[in-house]
């Protein structure tokens, strides 16, 4: 499991509120290039977002579903990436007085990624899941701007 820790000076209301819109994901998700569909109602377990990853033309159409939503602390996301398997992505979310810290975490859990050794999932998911939580931090503090 690749985790990653970030301080992002934005109340935790305002990180879900980036992750409660379904239209930022590809502004966010490092490999995500856009958004083409909610299917139910986001962010309640179950719906759906229907996204897709890579550069045109080798662009492959996927879908996250919401597994777990208890904001704003934590959010558990299942991405289902077509033939390259299911991941599980937790966030978890503490205040701070200059802010909040988020956890992000995230594995296979199925197909081809679970062939991968472990240790060759973190170091390599590593640098990708830092730079989402960089994203998601910039788009929360900005929302909280005046």
């Amino acid at each position: 499991m690749t985790v990653a820790y970030r301080l992002v000076h934005a109340a935790p209301e305002a990180l879900f509120g980036v992750l409660e819109d379904p239209w930022t994901y590809p502004s966010w998700v490092v490999g995500a290039s856009r958004a083409r569909a909610v299917a139910g109602e986001w962010p309640r377990p179950g719906a759906a977002l229907h996204h897709s990853f890579g550069l045109w033309p080798a662009v492959i159409d996927d879908r996250t579903e919401i597994r777990e939503w208890n904001a704003p602390r934590h959010a558990v996301l299942e991405a289902h990436g077509s033939f390259l398997g299911v991941a599980r992505v937790q966030f978890d979310v503490k205040p701070r007085t200059d802010g909040c810290v988020v956890r992000m975490d995230e594995d296979a859990i199925s197909g081809p990624g679970m062939l991968v050794p472990k240790l060759l999932r973190d170091v390599f998911g590593f640098p990708r899941t830092v730079e989402a939580l960089k994203r998601l931090a910039y788009l929360a503090e900005r929302k909280e701007q005046p």
